[in-house]
């Protein structure tokens, strides 16, 4: 099915189908501005609305044509860049390759990227996936491989695991590596390592559902053993901005879909 976004809205009611944003201040003033947040295409009562939105992590590639079987007009948010996955996916699952898909296995990104893969692929989280997927690959003969990664994930953990790959499978078995990994999480990873290693304290702001927060914070953690992440600046206690004060550098990092205000006031709370 082609995907098309509407010329105008239609009905009274907006549906997402689940959180747009990651991040609970977000969704509370959208859904106070009348956005309903549903599971799924059946919780809509028709009616009342036909209109749904599909947000920046994509679908399964099936729930496009359950939206046009069920008379839906569907306002595809999906990002680009996992909009080029899926087809980056779907091409190579036809030419016969076997898919590596670094990601986190649940994600909603991750689950709709699932549905491009076609039959031979694995998603690989951890280094036991990655040596069972490895396994499966030696053991079926496959000739070719491609490996991409969830647009959110710790480059530096991409990097191990294509690293891992091109050492384990032989030189008959082609392996072509796409980095898929969003530009802006890359340079927001590379800043929170660098900045992380020249402070005392690192306040990581961002929903906790949040893929790219949660990265945020292991990276700091890493290098700064003081860090602290909270969803919006009443999270900091007042034990720990006595902690937070005694420090003379505190870096602050926020996850993509952090809005400003938050950061703003974050800020002042410390300086006070």
């Amino acid at each position: 099915m082609q995907k098309k976004k509407p010329k105008k809205l239609c009905g009274n009611t907006t549906y997402c189908l689940g959180d747009l944003a990651h991040n609970p201040q977000v969704m509370e003033d959208l859904e106070s501005k009348g956005l309903k947040v549903i599971n799924n295409l059946e919780e809509i009562k028709q009616p009342k609305g036909k209109n749904v939105i599909f947000r920046a992590h994509g679908v399964k590639k099936e729930v496009y044509e359950q939206a046009e079987g069920l008379g839906l007009e569907v306002i595809d948010l999906t990002c680009p860049s996992v909009l080029a996955i899926h087809k980056i996916a779907e091409e190579n699952a036809k030419e016969g390759k076997f898919i590596f898909y670094i990601g986190e296995k649940g994600h909603p990104e991750v689950i709709g990227t699932e549905s491009f893969c076609g039959n031979n692929y694995a998603t690989i989280e951890t280094e036991e996936d990655l040596n069972l997927a490895i396994n499966k690959v030696k053991s079926e003969n496959f000739k070719e491989v491609l490996v991409i990664a969830q647009t959110t994930f710790r480059i530096e953990k991409f990097e191990e695991f294509v690293l891992k790959i091109n050492q384990e499978l032989s030189s008959n078995i082609k392996v072509e590596v796409k980095n898929t990994i969003c530009n802006a999480t890359r340079l927001r990873q590379e800043e929170t390592e660098n900045l992380s290693k020249q402070v005392d304290y690192m306040i990581i702001i961002g929903g906790r559902k949040s893929s790219n927060t949660n990265k945020l914070y292991d990276i700091s953690y890493k290098n700064c053993k003081n860090a602290v992440m909270i969803e919006k600046p009443e999270d900091l206690s007042e034990k720990l901005l006595q902690e937070i004060k005694k420090c003379n550098k505190v870096g602050i990092m926020a996850g993509a879909s952090t809005p400003q205000e938050s950061i703003n006031q974050t800020k002042l709370k410390i300086q006070l």
